[in-house]
């Protein structure tokens, strides 16, 4: 008489070769998990540090049942390589800018809007609540979930030829952008020359004055040494940038529920530590890269605001009324 495997269910049919084996399964039939994860900023930086530490609580709460390996400085591919490996399932996990998503989900932009948040606890409060869950079932239906918000920060315009004070002075500055459609527009409405780089490119192509300009937050000016090539720091604060922690839904089906709310409950803690880095990065940061010979100005911030009132109304069709409606509750 024979017995048909398919009568086994699969969890079972682990079981008994685990047991013919020698071996164990952890957690009722889920294999142990490694999660390689990707971000494009320096050893130095504030995500590298969290990423590193969230590896660690995650190995040590999970017993090892879930190892965090931390890759830093594009080893892994640039963001959207990151991001697209996630979603295929050849990359399990990054650290991520937000607006880099905009290629596989263009609702994501709301997060980086010029002028959107008034403060960093503002846009935490958004991103904890209900625009942050709303935004992250969004990625969920695109192949990847989102453990955590983090932080990028402030961006301000650094350049090499002058300070940057009012709208008009960015008069056809040719300026680095991240490669994402709202920030193109924002910076061609300011009447700049805005075109999308890959950040691991950045540097060099500032060094050989590829472009004038480029637009990040202080910490990454410091951690990607741009004060070697960059003059001016002009504190335009035009956009709050959210840094996502993410897996691929593929390696986040892996892991046992148990192991899942341990690994969200780290990231989540880390997550708090990244942005309390962020923060006090910001009020150092200032003295530091005035000793390493960048010049700050002021800029004329209610100027900017209203120049770039129009990107508001341009994106309403691609983030829809709800949506819109729901981060200006939280704007308030």
């Amino acid at each position: 008489m024979t017995h048909p495997i398919r009568r086994i269910g699969p969890a079972l049919t682990g079981a008994l070769v685990a047991a013919t084996l020698g071996l164990s399964l952890p957690a009722a039939g889920f294999a142990e998990t490694t999660i390689r994860l990707g971000h494009v900023l320096p050893e130095t930086h504030s995500w590298n540090i969290a990423a590193t530490g969230f590896a660690e609580e995650v190995a040590k709460a999970t017993e090892g049942r879930v190892k965090v390996e931390v890759f830093a400085s594009g080893q892994l591919g640039s963001e959207k390589e990151v991001i697209e490996g996630m979603q295929i399932g050849t990359i399990q996990g990054g650290v991520i800018g937000s607006g880099s998503f905009q290629f596989v989900e263009p609702k994501l932009g709301i997060i980086e809007m010029p002028y959107a948040w008034s403060s960093r606890e503002q846009a935490y409060g958004a991103l904890d609540g209900q625009l942050g869950s709303e935004l992250a079932a969004l990625l969920d239906a695109q192949g990847i979930e989102v453990l955590a918000w983090w932080e990028n920060g402030f961006r301000n315009i650094t350049s090499n030829v002058k300070p940057i004070v009012e709208p008009a002075d960015l008069a056809g500055l040719k300026i680095r952008v991240t490669p994402d459609k709202v920030r193109l527009a924002t910076f061609e409405l300011l009447g700049a020359q805005p075109a999308p780089l890959a950040f691991g490119e950045l540097y060099s192509a500032l060094q050989q004055g590829v472009f004038d300009a480029q637009e990040n937050p202080l910490s990454i000016i410091d951690s990607s040494s741009f004060f070697e090539v960059q003059k001016y720091v002009s504190m335009t604060g035009h956009i709050w940038g959210a840094a996502c922690l993410t897996v691929s839904k593929t390696v986040w089906d892996q892991i046992s529920p148990e192991d899942q709310a341990l690994v969200k409950a780290a990231a989540i803690h880390w997550g708090t530590e990244q942005r309390a880095m962020v923060a006090k990065s910001d009020a150092d940061l200032v003295a530091t890269l005035e000793a390493k010979g960048m010049i700050f100005n002021e800029v004329d911030k209610p100027a900017f605001v209203e120049a770039l009132a129009p990107i508001w109304e341009q994106q309403t069709d691609v983030y829809g009324a709800d949506l819109i409606n729901l981060m200006k509750s939280y704007r308030q």
